[in-house]
């Protein structure tokens, strides 16, 4: 995919458009409903990065550690970090205290090269402030988003960003902040468009998307009957109808219905990648097949022509980190 590499901002950056989930990969039953082992995370993240344009995301925060430390065994096993690929990681809280200072900004970067086993990261996001005790510290003189530009100016990230949930929350940080991009995630699917104002936003300012979670959390990859959760939740049939009827226009026209949730973020302008998170190396292979996946223009008309929300589809959503 190297001649569909897209900027990001006016870093100089440029990433494919798929980029691969790494969440799951630490092992979060109580988000996904499931866990992961070591064995098959290390060779999902050596499928990933056995592409010659593999792009990766992670999070000092996911599985408490768990999946930096996981990424950072193939780093070391490679010998470093492998030319051509991308890494997105982030800057988090204290899981403990929810602090989230500038010193604590600092502590997380350095706890993340430590585990990756490196000196430096291309994309680099302050993670969750909505979760923060203390928003003032994030967004206040000398706060955690002062110290990430800091890394930046230090040379340590090639672009900066914010990867929260809530959109309220966001807005207004990137309205404030000189920011290169941004994650959202289950917040532009086929089912639910919340994001779509703050995509708006970014492309008024400049600041590159990467969308994550296409397939709502796993539904509309998976099938609403073999994975019956939406957003991180157990699903009720209220929830799942809007899945159902993307797989129904899909069952007419021989469609999986992953292929037409990633598609549907890909083609979007406004979106320089989209993050899929993956938990077995043959689902790499599986987003590369659905990437490519021929979809024709009436298939685009009958999805499109069906409803979708536009509420926050976590805002029930109970929090826990595992």
């Amino acid at each position: 995919m190297a001649d569909a590499l897209r900027a990001i901002g006016a870093t100089g950056l440029r990433v494919p458009p798929l980029c691969f989930g790494t969440s799951g990969l630490g092992g979060m039953p109580d988000t996904y409903g499931y866990d992961v082992g070591e064995v098959r995370a290390l060779d999902t993240v050596r499928a990933i990065l056995g592409l010659p344009d593999g792009f990766l995301d992670t999070s000092r925060n996911y599985a408490m550690g768990r999946s930096e430390a996981r990424i950072g065994m193939v780093v070391r096993e490679l010998g470093g970090w492998p030319a051509g690929r991308i890494l997105s990681t982030k800057l988090d809280r204290d899981m403990e205290t929810r602090r989230f200072d500038a010193a604590r900004a600092r502590r997380s970067f350095e706890e993340s090269l430590e585990a990756l086993g490196l000196e430096r990261v291309q994309i680099l996001h302050l993670h969750d402030p909505e979760y923060v005790s203390d928003l003032g510290e994030v967004t206040g003189r000398g706060g955690a988003l002062a110290e990430l530009l800091r890394i930046k100016e230090e040379g340590l990230a090639d672009a900066v960003g914010l990867a929260a949930g809530r959109i309220d929350v966001m807005m207004p940080i990137l309205r404030d902040w000189d920011l290169d991009v941004l994650i959202t995630h289950n917040r532009f699917t086929l089912v639910n468009r919340n994001a779509g104002p703050m995509l708006d936003l970014a492309t008024e300012r400049g600041i590159s998307v990467l969308n994550a979670a296409p397939y709502a959390s796993g539904a509309l990859a998976k099938g609403a009957a073999a994975h019956p959760r939406y957003v991180y939740q157990e699903a009720t049939e209220a929830m799942l109808a809007p899945v159902r009827a993307v797989e129904a226009v899909c069952a007419r026209h021989g469609v999986p219905p992953g292929a037409a949730a990633l598609q549907f973020s890909m083609r979007d302008p406004r979106i320089a990648a989209t993050i899929c998170g993956v938990s077995r190396p043959e689902r790499v292979a599986e987003t590369l097949a659905w990437a490519g996946w021929p979809i024709g223009e009436e298939v685009w008309a009958e999805l499109m022509a069906l409803p979708f929300a536009t509420d926050d589809p976590e805002a029930t959503r109970v929090y826990t980190p595992g």
